[in-house]
């Protein structure tokens, strides 16, 4: 379980999030939506940790334990992952080797054993079969020259083998077609368990048709201001923001 307490968060000195609070219980996929500039992406990154962010007040729980005291890492070890909008390419890291390093670093925190390269290498290319990566990428150093889609794929694939207790989604829809979509949706959907929860950042219905939500919540001025079903994504995107805008101009 994940609970977001009063948290209020400034970057350079301008307010984003403004006392949010949010509870996504176990096994449960909550997404977040709402106008740009409501604070959703800044969301995620205090989540995950990023630097320069000034957390004010408040709490992020995750299994009642406070990672806002945690390096990164360390919120990584204890089973946080955050698949990017616009995942880095990192030149002259061999995607194999990231991997693997990623994989074994996580157990060895957790203090399990760390995987031989056989059994890293069965459960790389099970995955990868699943997400239709071909093993060329795997290849090739980490996301240089990938699509937008093979980038996404990449994110989803990691997230296969670290095998995180909550996963933060931040707008995975973004730059991706309709067969991305598809492929990187069934990922996830894969991935859902009584044990693992989701949060997913997105603009638009569209994500949701595949990755269809237990809860959705509307932010504006950093805030949760409303929550609902699934059927709350179906009325924004009938309606659109308009009225969320209208808040944050008064």
């Amino acid at each position: 379980m994940l609970e977001i307490k009063n948290l209020v968060v400034q970057i350079e000195d301008k307010r984003i999030l403004n006392g949010l609070d949010l509870t996504v219980n176990d096994g449960e996929v909550a997404a977040i939506m709402g106008p740009n500039g409501s604070g959703k992406s800044t969301l995620s990154y205090v989540i995950a940790g990023k630097a320069d962010y000034e957390v004010l007040d408040g709490e992020v729980l995750l299994d009642g334990e406070n990672i806002l005291e945690m390096a990164p890492d360390e919120r990584a070890a204890a089973g946080l992952f955050l698949a990017f909008q616009y995942p880095l390419e990192i030149p002259g890291v061999a995607t194999m080797t990231f991997l693997k390093a990623a994989l074994n670093a996580q157990r060895k925190a957790r203090g399990e054993e760390e995987l031989s390269t056989p059994d890293f290498m069965r459960r790389v290319y099970g995955a990868a079969e699943q997400l239709e990566i071909d093993r060329d990428m795997l290849k090739r150093a980490l996301n240089v020259g990938f699509s937008g889609g093979e980038k996404k794929r990449m994110e989803i694939l990691q997230m296969a083998l670290l095998q995180p207790r909550f996963c933060v989604l931040d707008e995975t829809d973004s730059g991706l077609d309709i067969d991305a979509l598809r492929i990187v949706s069934e990922g996830v959907n894969a991935l859902r368990a009584e044990n693992r929860s989701f949060l997913v950042i997105t603009h638009y219905q569209r994500l949701l048709n595949h990755i269809v939500p237990d809860t959705v919540h509307v932010m504006s001025q950093g805030r949760v201001v409303k929550s609902g079903g699934k059927e709350l994504a179906l009325e924004l995107e009938a309606s659109g923001y308009a009225e969320y805008r209208a808040t944050e101009a008064a």
